[in-house]
């Protein structure tokens, strides 16, 4: 069971868990043994609130695919074990992203104070472009 809040939870049997094949260099423990872990989660099918599996599906992640399955493919260490804990964790931790709702941003406004010193800082730098030129433009048009 994968524990999502206290309130939520994921029962194993929603949970696909096959091992396969590492990829790359490893020699021949790499090509002998499946240490690498593929976990299949169908979003649309599982236990999970309405307001989780909406959130999920809306989420721009290339984990996730237009049917609603969530697949994570773990082969970062060499034993199978760790890679299926690696994965679980990263399930979990993709379902928790949506688990917690984001703040509304309130919208704001600059305080005169800063828009005073903002205006300065512009005059000022257009001061300074304006002594770069020659001489003759610095003073203005010489009759």
């Amino acid at each position: 069971m994968l524990q999502i809040l206290p309130h939520v939870t994921i029962p194993e049997a929603e949970i696909v868990i096959h091992a396969v094949r590492a990829q790359g260099a490893g020699g021949q423990h790499v090509n002998k043994v499946s240490t690498a872990v593929h976990v299949r989660f169908d979003i649309t099918a599982s236990s999970l609130p309405a307001l989780y599996k909406a959130r999920l599906c809306a989420l721009k992640d290339h984990r996730i695919s237009q049917a609603g399955v969530i697949t994570i493919k773990a082969q970062q260490y060499r034993s199978q074990t760790q890679n299926r804990a690696d994965a679980l964790t990263r399930l979990h931790a993709l379902i928790q992203r949506v688990a917690i709702p984001r703040k509304k941003r309130k919208a704001t406004k600059p305080t005169p104070g800063s828009q005073q010193r903002r205006l300065e800082s512009k005059t000022k730098r257009g001061r300074l472009k304006v002594l770069r030129g020659t001489r003759e433009s610095a003073e203005g048009p010489q009759s």
